[in-house]
């Protein structure tokens, strides 16, 4: 997507899809084409997905360009993170101790379980009645 130098990673959290870029530049943030912060809209998620920068001593080396899909914001948010910890290895392979300790590598495996045949949800059966 960017031209130029730039590096790659693909985050996933849940049922969202992020796909991540890092240009060289002052630390600006966008997301699907709109600023990180009117994106998300609270400040946790900014700062959640500022938090590998924040570690690896990084902030404002790099601009985030990424494209979202599926899932809710913070199932995004999430997958930003990710995202945004894969490309960092692939600009410094160094990086990538920091952020496994950290736990920013793991791709975090609970989604939705699936609904049940003869049950309302995944696992909540129908209201007993004894008479």
């Amino acid at each position: 997507m960017p031209t130029g130098v730039s590096y790659y990673g693909t985050g996933k959290r849940k049922d969202a899809v992020a796909r991540v870029w890092l240009v060289p530049g002052s630390g600006e943030i966008k997301i699907n084409d709109r600023a990180g912060d009117k994106y998300f809209g609270r400040l946790v998620l900014m700062r959640l997905i500022q938090q590998p920068f924040e570690i690896t001593e990084t902030m404002g080396k790099f601009d985030v360009i990424a494209t979202c899909a599926g899932g809710g914001i913070s199932g995004q948010a999430g997958a930003v993170r990710h995202g945004i910890s894969k490309a960092l290895i692939e600009a410094d392979p160094d990086l990538r101790t920091v952020l496994r300790r950290h736990g920013y590598l793991t791709r975090d495996p609970r989604v939705k379980e699936r609904k049940k045949y003869g049950r309302k949800r995944a696992r909540r059966g129908f209201q007993f009645s004894k008479r």
